[in-house]
């Protein structure tokens, strides 16, 4: 999801997405057999435009990442306690938390080859390539010959494979790192982790346009059709029929509509022209309730709404007590009470308390003090003119409006609101370092760990090939972390995350301004609509009404 760039990123504003993400709609028995035919009226759901292609390794935001949870399995899924559960891994086994052996269950490509271990081999490898530029290739930097395929700018790749992973047999996969990680089987249901067939590849290697405009998985959904981004106004999946877990009941089509305004989509939902919102804008929230009855739903959500700063690209946020005075002087409590009615609460750390890690309190510039931001503000200096970017299709204008009153009326500045029409149209400039205000962001969680807080959006190596907008470098974070990986145990590994976490409360590259929930909806047309963890729908437990 892109946050991820990983993470994931977050499109709406209850969309939890930076990526990084990859739940699929299956367990590990059989369901009833999808019916239907040709004429099978779709479940339609509302998204927005993918940032790229339909290719696992380059999609690190929500939107993309939700279309790929439909068309692949992967390897992990979690259960509602955030503990992994096997989905297309047979089994998953380490004794040292470093080799790391895993026993593929089978499955069959949507062309009907079978899912072989090498299959991950060239896909992860693929990904790792500083050559390719994938979105998502930091996520496999603790594989073992992760740095021969990236060995920096301006250098040439000399050998086309990590020496840490390699296919044991057609169902055996071998993944050694370069140091024990103990959070590394929970890393597996993250969509950089999916698998890609042989035709995937072109003659020169490369993941061809043609797979990224309808890729082959191995999931519960297979593309009807080609998608032409930038072109199509929906994308039309088919369910699987040799998908080997649990398929819907009574319905085998789904379609993703894709959408430039989160407003408009709730206004199709009233009117049963969709029937899935997932991320239901702040302007609808106050009457969604009324207007949808048991159809609306909110539920807690692991993401983080930050307002981040673009501290390698521009001098002006260098100070970090400028940032802190831009913290103090937002009012987290009237925003996440008036603005999204409740359905948000002000955040107090880098860590969502649905993980565990959090800890109440722990950002003091977090805390709403209008005095002394101005008082520090104007000590440190800081520019007379902001400026705040945030896309547009999301549903965020309300509470960015608000966040920038806070700034006028708290540090006597100039501040000028800049929307961009598409979520991608952000992500792109932030990207080329072409946009160098502060920018709004979300994080919804690739996988449940505190590390996943960190790593993705915040360490070094994310600002290349991760969700590092901020540009943010700190060498102690990143040793931080790294000992946190390399703990015998999660729970020795929390303490060090943690600590990292207080390194980044005292930096503030990026300001937490508020924890979601998952605000949704469903039209009259179908029922029992579940949204997990990652924010994905469970396409297996939907009906039709």
């Amino acid at each position: 999801m892109r946050v991820t760039k990983g993470a994931q990123i977050v499109a709406g504003t209850a969309l939890l997405a930076l990526a990084v993400a990859a739940c699929g709609g299956g367990g590990a028995t059989t369901g009833n057999p999808a019916s239907g035919g040709a004429g099978d009226t779709p479940v339609r759901m509302e998204l927005g435009e993918p940032q790229n292609l339909l290719v696992p390794s380059n999609t690190t935001e929500s939107e993309g990442a939700e279309v790929l949870a439909a068309v692949f399995e992967p390897l992990v899924n979690y259960d509602e306690n955030k503990q992994v559960v096997l989905a297309a891994a047979e089994s998953i086994e380490s004794t040292d938390n470093k080799v790391y052996t895993i026993k593929l269950k089978p499955y069959t490509w949507q062309d009907g080859t079978p899912v072989e271990a090498q299959n991950y081999v060239d896909a992860w490898n693929y990904a790792a390539n500083q050559d390719n530029a994938q979105g998502a290739g930091y996520f496999f930097g603790r594989v073992e010959g992760y740095a021969d395929l990236n060995p920096g700018e301006g250098k040439q790749v000399t050998t086309k494979e990590m020496k840490g992973l390699k296919a044991v047999d057609n169902s055996t996969l071998q993944v050694t790192l370069t140091a024990p990680f103990s959070q590394f089987k929970t890393m597996l249901g993250y969509t950089a982790f999916y698998p890609l067939p042989k035709s995937a590849f072109g003659a020169d290697g490369k993941v061809t346009q043609e797979y990224g405009e309808k890729p082959i998985g191995q999931g519960l959904f297979k593309l009807d059709k080609p998608y032409k981004k930038g072109t199509d106004q929906a994308i039309d999946l088919s369910v699987y029929d040799k998908f080997p877990a649990k398929k819907p009941t009574g319905w085998t089509k789904l379609q993703f509509k894709l959408y430039n305004s989160s407003e408009t989509a709730y206004n199709d939902l009233q009117a049963d022209n969709v029937d899935i919102h997932d991320s239901l804008p702040a302007s609808a929230i106050s009457s969604a309730k009324t207007a949808l009855g048991d159809r609306y739903q909110d539920q807690p959500d692991a993401g983080v709404g930050y307002i981040g700063f673009p501290l390698k690209y521009s001098d002006e946020y260098k100070d970090v007590k400028v940032r802190e005075a831009i913290s103090m002087a937002i009012d987290r409590k009237t925003i996440a009470e008036t603005v999204f009615t409740g359905t948000r609460s002000p955040a107090d750390d880098f860590i969502n308390p649905a993980i565990d890690g959090y800890r109440q309190g722990a950002c003091q510039a977090c805390q709403y003090n209008p005095t002394k931001a101005k008082e520090q503000y104007a000590a440190a200096k800081g520019p007379a003119k902001l400026e705040l970017g945030y896309n547009a299709d999301g549903g965020h204008k309300e509470w960015i409006e608000a966040a920038a009153n806070n700034l006028r009326a708290n540090l006597g500045v100039e501040v000028t609101v800049k929307p961009f029409e598409k979520f991608a149209n952000i992500l792109d400039d932030l990207d080329a370092k072409k946009y160098k205000g502060m920018f709004r962001m979300g994080w919804a969680i690739d996988y449940p760990s505190a590390e996943n807080y960190l790593t993705p959006i915040f360490s070094t190596g994310a600002i290349k090939t991760g969700s590092n907008y901020a540009g943010y470098s700190n060498k102690e974070f990143d040793d931080t972390v790294a000992k946190g990986d390399q703990a015998a145990t999660p729970e020795e590994g929390l303490k060090f995350y943690q600590q990292a976490d207080d390194i980044l409360i005292k930096d503030l590259p990026y300001i937490p301004v508020y924890f979601y929930r998952n605000n949704s909806g469903y039209s009259t047309k179908v029922k029992n609509v579940k949204i997990n963890l990652l924010n994905q729908v469970e396409w297996a437990d939907v009906e039709k009404a």
